[in-house]
């Protein structure tokens, strides 16, 4: 994988830290929070839901919670807490499913739950954690949060088998690759940031724009994360890398490869996606760098971004605008810092 700069790694370092050392407090209450639920898992299980509730991760959607329903320093609204616990729970139980079909051994540094527990256990793990996610959902006095968690929990799922599907084919246009990642990331993206806004009571039109924001940051940063499967280094993102092209999913890195590739290799590659013949990652990644694929994919994230600052710029004396604009920029760095050398 392309090496990272030590100042570039600290650059992301120092965006991260500036953003959610104002959440410290929100993020201590939901680590509490989450810590409570365990016991409401039957024992035999237990420890492999503790086990997935770690505190290691970068937990951006609860920040959008928090971001979105901003409220001043300090201040830990116990109905932002649990929201965010929920939407925090249904990404881990996509987490769950997802290492299973990737076959990824590594997820926040340590094995994957279906490497801990095996395949069947993993499913079902990820079903449980599902549940309980609706379950706390469910416990809002009106029944517009589990509503709006229902509903996007159906997309988050729905989005995932459309991939699936699609998994071992080049049948893959570019609009399907966006409907896909607008659906299985952007939409938890976005209902994070309209619970947040809307549990923080803010007005409708507000309430839109940070929802719209939301939708176009997740959309940017699953750009990121496609690209970081093929320029990203393993000990830096915390995750097995390489498996998409091993897995057969079209994403976007590979999409614009195959757009720059002769009729010949173009071929070849097809015939890796469809298992046809084994992976050559190291091939791929040197005609990606020759053929300036990075920085296509790069533009791409930075215009979804674009779309993001545009939708809350408007409503610039609101609390959360220049907060959720500050993910932009630790976004832009995170990109920066996988630029190839």
């Amino acid at each position: 994988m392309t090496a990272i700069r030590p100042a570039e790694t600290a650059s992301v370092a120092q965006a991260f830290a500036s953003v959610f050392a104002l959440l410290k407090p929100h993020m201590a209450a939901l680590d509490t929070f989450l810590a409570g639920q365990i016991s409401a898992f039957e024992p035999e299980i237990r420890s492999m839901a503790d086990y997935c509730i770690d505190t290691s991760g970068k937990r951006i959607r609860p920040a959008l919670v928090f971001l979105g329903g901003w409220r001043g320093n300090g201040m830990v609204a116990p109905d932002l807490v649990r929201v965010a616990a929920v939407v925090e729970l249904v990404h881990l139980a996509t987490l769950v499913h997802d290492d299973i079909m990737d076959g990824a051994e590594v997820r926040r540094n340590r094995r994957t739950a279906a490497r801990e527990f095996g395949a069947a256990g993993a499913v079902l793990l990820g079903d449980a954690l599902f549940a309980h996610a609706l379950h706390l959902a469910a416990q809002f006095p009106t029944t517009e949060v589990c509503a709006a968690v229902s509903e996007s929990t159906r997309r988050v799922v729905s989005g995932e088998i459309v991939q699936t599907l699609r998994r071992g084919t080049t049948n893959v246009s570019r609009a399907d690759y966006f409907r896909i990642i607008d659906l299985k990331t952007a939409e938890l993206f976005r209902v994070s940031c309209f619970l947040g806004a809307r549990l923080a009571g803010s007005a409708p039109g507000y309430v839109e724009a940070v929802s719209r924001f939301g939708e176009h940051l997740g959309v940017a940063y699953q750009i990121y994360d496609d690209l970081a499967d093929y320029f990203g280094q393993e000990a830096k993102i915390g995750k097995t890398l390489g498996t998409d092209l091993a897995s057969g999913k079209l994403t976007l890195p590979l999409i614009a490869l195959s757009e720059r590739l002769s009729a010949t290799d173009q071929a070849d590659l097809a015939a890796e996606i469809r298992g046809q013949r084994s992976p050559d990652l190291a091939t791929r990644l040197q005609q990606m760098n020759e053929l300036g694929v990075f920085g296509v994919v790069a533009e791409a994230v930075q215009s979804e971004l674009a779309v993001a600052t545009e939708a809350v710029q408007e409503w610039p004396n609101e609390a959360p605008t220049p907060l959720l604009l500050s993910l932009c920029d630790v976004l832009r760095a995170q990109v920066t810092a996988l630029e190839p050398r």
